[in-house]
């Protein structure tokens, strides 16, 4: 820095600083960083959550929303839990009455010893088990075949599948039937599992969905295993699928879900009681005792239960890259 004079200033022996010279380079700044507060990303501000008024009246009101969704929700099970316990006539005088003479596992037992809820539960998870194979067999290699292979008819293939899904479902039962009955290889299919299984992995709505997330994969990992030897075989099993278990996850929810619930079909094809389902054995339980009938209803809802526990995260949980293997 240099001193200078100034004209102005009474006492000519009086320095003052001069600026800098205009080529001097100029002063670095320190980086500023953003702070955001996480408070203010929702409706109210952080500010607003300090005045009591506002946070009461808030939390209230998240209290009141938990509360509808638990009864609207919830209530349900929860009643049909408790007429399993309660006795028949108790469900017929106070039914939202806590218990009030008690509670009883007479219904359970006349609906499992006298009624053989077990059996028709136990066929009714080898139907569910068997359309899930089936339905995740067809979705994931169809979908592998539409959106890796990708042969040369991929595309006809594809729109062929999205067709089938304007196809009202009942239209296709005559025809159906009629190919159980007598199928063109082998004896007629009726009171046998696989009248139910084979028709269930034709879900034209499974091969698009696995196929369309099988197209949001990375083609990177599809070409350095191609480069690396593995075929499509190799391809589909160490690549492909540890990849495609959230989609898996997903189709298993719908497979299971729908085999459980399905009547008009098992009812048509399924008609003796060694492989009669719950869903079709129900309805002939509705002139029996209340108590017993809640029973058998409670017992029936285990399973859809069980799988929404098992796989709430996975069908939740967005599509992952964990768990691709090379080699």
């Amino acid at each position: 820095m240099t001193t200078v004079q100034t004209p102005s200033s009474p006492n000519p022996t009086q320095a003052v600083v001069a600026p800098a010279p205009v080529d001097a380079p100029p002063r670095r700044l320190g980086r500023r960083r953003l702070v955001v507060d996480s408070g203010e990303r929702g409706a109210l501000s952080t500010a607003d959550w300090r005045r009591p008024l506002v946070k009461h009246t808030w939390r209230s009101m998240h209290l009141l929303l938990l509360v509808l969704l638990v009864v609207w929700c919830l209530g349900p099970l929860l009643l049909l839990g408790k007429f399993a316990f309660t006795p028949t006539q108790d469900i017929q005088s106070t039914p939202l009455a806590f218990f009030p003479n008690g509670a009883t596992t007479h219904n359970v037992e006349m609906a499992w010893n006298r009624y053989h809820i077990g059996q028709f539960f136990m066929n009714t998870v080898w139907v569910a088990v068997g359309s899930w194979f089936m339905q995740v067999l067809v979705a994931t290699t169809g979908g592998f075949v539409l959106s890796v292979l990708r042969p040369a008819w991929a595309r006809a293939l594809s729109w062929a599948v999205l067709a089938t899904l304007f196809v009202p479902a009942v239209v296709l039962l005559v025809p159906l039937y009629k190919i159980v009955v007598d199928p063109p290889v082998g004896p007629s299919l009726i009171d046998n599992y696989l009248a139910v299984w084979l028709p269930a992995g034709a879900s034209a709505f499974n091969v698009v969905l696995v196929a369309r997330f099988f197209d949001s994969l990375p083609r990177e990992i599809f070409e350095a295993a191609r480069m690396d030897g593995a075929g499509p075989f190799r391809l589909f099993r160490s690549i492909v699928l540890p990849m495609s278990k959230p989609i898996i996850g997903v189709v298993s929810v719908f497979a299971v879900i729908a085999s459980w619930k399905d009547f008009l079909w098992p009812f048509l094809v399924l008609k003796s009681d060694t492989v009669k389902p719950l869903s079709v054995y129900l309805q002939s339980m509705a002139n029996v005792d209340k108590g017993t009938l809640m029973a058998a209803l409670a017992i029936s809802t285990l399973i859809p239960i069980a799988m929404f526990l098992v796989f709430q995260r996975m069908f939740l949980r967005g599509a992952g890259l964990g768990g691709a293997v090379k080699g």
